[in-house]
């Protein structure tokens, strides 16, 4: 069984291949994907003001186990951290401007409510399970374990518009922070 919660020392760095360079700029598409808290989210509709969405390929289940070769994966590792940081940040990053915070990823939303309960996330994921945000917008994707995953980025949509991305994330503990940096500065 693999500690969910920390980070392995010796992880691959992800590198910029230039998936996400389209990003900035882009309109959110009319995509509406179901919420942990039993809301249908209207991505397109966001309200005014700034989202943070951050994307991540899947969160581990309480019993540890990743698929085979996961901390092999360059940005693979680490949704639990990156996960409670957003969660741990959540009061500073409304504080600093964002109107909602949102995780998101392919799983489905019974699977994502487990997390959202077992990490105690004051914030919704949204599931993505059937690919239509990721395929609007040409989100980068791999393969592990016979499934697409969502590669790790963050969007801030502000008033309907993608206004920055950051791609990749590395170290993902560290990358709410990041973010809440970027929104004060």
């Amino acid at each position: 069984m693999v500690d969910l919660t920390r980070l392995p020392a010796d992880l691959p760095v992800p590198v910029d291949d230039g998936a996400a360079d389209h990003l900035p700029g882009s309109a959110m598409p009319a995509v509406s994907l179901r919420s942990t808290d039993g809301a249908l989210v209207a991505l397109g509709a966001l309200p005014p003001g700034r989202t943070v969405l951050y994307a991540y390929p899947r969160t581990g289940g309480p019993d540890g186990v990743v698929p085979d070769g996961w901390d092999r994966i360059p940005g693979a590792r680490g949704c639990t951290p990156e996960a409670c940081a957003f969660r741990d940040h959540h009061d500073d990053l409304l504080a600093a401007g964002a109107t909602a915070v949102y995780g998101l990823s392919t799983q489905d939303t019974t699977y994502q409510r487990e997390a959202v309960d077992r990490l105690h996330l004051p914030f919704a994921l949204l599931s993505d399970e059937h690919r239509l945000l990721a395929t609007a917008l040409r989100l980068p994707t791999f393969e592990a374990g016979g499934e697409a995953l969502l590669r790790r980025l963050t969007m801030i949509v502000r008033d309907g518009v993608v206004e920055k991305v950051f791609y990749p994330v590395f170290p993902p503990d560290a990358h709410a922070a990041e973010v809440l940096a970027w929104l004060t500065a």
